[in-house]
């Protein structure tokens, strides 16, 4: 901002006033030592203050009387034919009456104008908080969706490649209406889970991975899914170095568990046979 829009601003008029805080009173002294003209603007407006002040002012005369006639050397052996001499009382002037309401009211017009920018300054200063944090929220919103759909892009990638081994997996009886499907990629030894099927599992419970061998049944734990409900997608990746003729998705208590809860089996899928 330069110092024509600066002093247009109606920041000055709120310094002179007293309306601003500490660090915004540091700016504007900032900028009186950088910019002459602005020095100047704020010197002119002290100056106006000052006049509609001393135009105010209620002037006492009575001394004046005084002073006169101790210049004058009246006694106060003459005093007494002075108090025979009828005295005309002196009239203020009806144009300095006039002028000092004149000055009430420009004073209060000036008074008025200060409190208006004041409150136009701080309502701007709201409207642009407003819109700053208008701009980091979709800033972010911006950010997220395209983190999401870069992994997204990348989950179609891994998905197509030809040697992903689909696995799907049925509901068991705990849960008949269960269900979930596994993405094996034996060769980066990962795994993706499709757990969109699965409901939400109660508080200070987990839903944990198993990888299988058959003959004898031997589970080895692939790990839990700690964040089943803050995933809107419930497409989660694993890893998976072993050889696996099964997989099954337990719900274990939070931390999971060292073998799986038959009991609280919920879906389960056998690794097909290559042909």
């Amino acid at each position: 901002m330069d110092s024509k829009e600066y002093i247009e601003s109606g920041i000055l008029e709120l310094y002179v006033a007293g309306a601003l805080s500490q660090k915004e009173n540091e700016e504007v002294y900032a900028m009186m030592q950088q910019y002459p003209e602005v020095k100047q603007e704020v010197l002119s407006i002290e100056a106006a203050v000052v006049s509609l002040t001393a135009a105010t002012a209620t002037r006492d005369t009575s001394s004046i009387f005084d002073t006169i006639k101790k210049k004058l050397g009246l006694s106060s052996s003459t005093a007494s034919d002075a108090d025979e001499t009828p005295v005309i009382p002196l009239q203020e002037k009806k144009s300095s009456s006039l002028f000092r309401y004149a000055g009430w009211a420009a004073a209060i017009v000036f008074a008025t104008g200060l409190l208006y920018t004041a409150v136009l300054y701080n309502d701007l200063e709201s409207e642009i908080e407003i819109v700053r944090a208008e701009r980091e929220d979709l800033k972010n919103k911006i950010y997220e969706a395209n983190s999401d759909l870069t992994a997204a892009n990348e989950l179609l990638d891994a998905l197509r490649t030809k040697d992903i081994i689909t696995v799907p997996l049925g509901g068991q009886q705990v849960s008949p209406e269960s269900y979930a499907k596994v993405y094996w990629d034996k060769k980066s030894n990962s795994i993706y889970l499709d757990l969109q099927g699965l409901p939400e599992p109660p508080p200070g419970k987990v839903y944990q991975v198993w990888s299988l061998k058959l003959n004898p049944l031997t589970p080895t734990s692939l790990g839990v899914i700690e964040d089943f409900a803050g995933d809107k997608d419930k497409v989660f990746d694993l890893e998976n170095a072993n050889e696996s003729e099964a997989f099954g998705i337990t719900l274990e208590p939070a931390g999971g568990s060292e073998s799986p809860t038959l009991e609280q089996l919920y879906t389960l899928g056998v690794v097909a046979s290559n042909p």
